[in-house]
């Protein structure tokens, strides 16, 4: 029997795919504010802590980089109650999508600031900067400016990552995608849908991040300045 498309009832729940689509989006930008925050002050303890933290930061990387997000994900959900500590879908979702970026945030990281020239941090001590005042006036922008572009791929990476979370039924896009395909009976038309709005929300996301790399690194190159203020 021929299939006979009927995009015309996607349309009809286009609402609620975009609702979807914005918790997606809201989820990402989220988690990866508060990964970035949790990778930066990772960051500095593996490069400049005491060792025995630095041993607990390796740890810590190791684990969230060589086991499964979904597992991670599940850990938080459904496995914290048992010790108290309970979590809507939503934080859940957030906080294992913040966790696993900081994760991989944490090494992309690290390696920027080995990147910056030892005279640069060298220069720091001679001027009788602290550890601190060095990370923050003389490492910290440079290797910025590195990382940059991985850190914008792990944003795409980690976004369309999100999809996992509809496991523990935080209603993203695939969530939505899934529960009206399944009442529909429409799953080409939905997923064919569903697929075109990740596709936009990535390359929208890539455009607007390299528009940030041109206004910050390229074209306010004197912010270089200003930084170390």
């Amino acid at each position: 029997m021929k299939y006979v498309f009927q995009f015309g009832i996607v349309w009809d729940h286009l609402p609620r795919l975009l609702d979807g689509a914005w918790l997606t989006l809201r989820l990402s930008a989220g988690a990866f504010v508060l990964g970035l925050t949790i990778a930066t002050a990772l960051a500095f303890i593996r490069n400049a802590g005491p060792a025995p933290l630095g041993a607990a930061v390796r740890t810590y990387v190791e684990f969230i980089r060589n086991t499964p997000f979904l597992i991670q994900l599940f850990i938080i959900y459904f496995s914290l109650p048992a010790i108290g500590l309970r979590f809507e879908a939503n934080e859940a979702a957030l906080l294992g999508m913040s966790l696993n970026f900081s994760g991989y945030a944490t090494e992309i990281l690290r390696a920027g600031i080995e990147a910056v020239p030892r005279s640069q941090v060298e220069a720091g001590h001679s001027l009788g900067f602290t550890r601190l005042q060095i990370y923050r006036h003389i490492v910290v922008f440079p290797a910025l400016r590195t990382v940059y572009p991985a850190l914008a791929s792990q944003f795409v990476l980690l976004m369309l990552g999100s999809s996992l979370v509809a496991a523990i039924s935080a209603e993203e896009l695939t969530a939505i995608t899934n529960t009206l395909q399944s009442t529909t009976f429409r799953a080409f038309e939905f997923y064919f849908v569903a697929t075109g709005i990740y596709l936009a929300m990535s390359l929208g996301a890539r455009g607007l991040l390299d528009a940030i790399y041109w206004a910050v690194f390229v074209r306010g190159r004197p912010m270089d300045r200003a930084w170390a203020r």
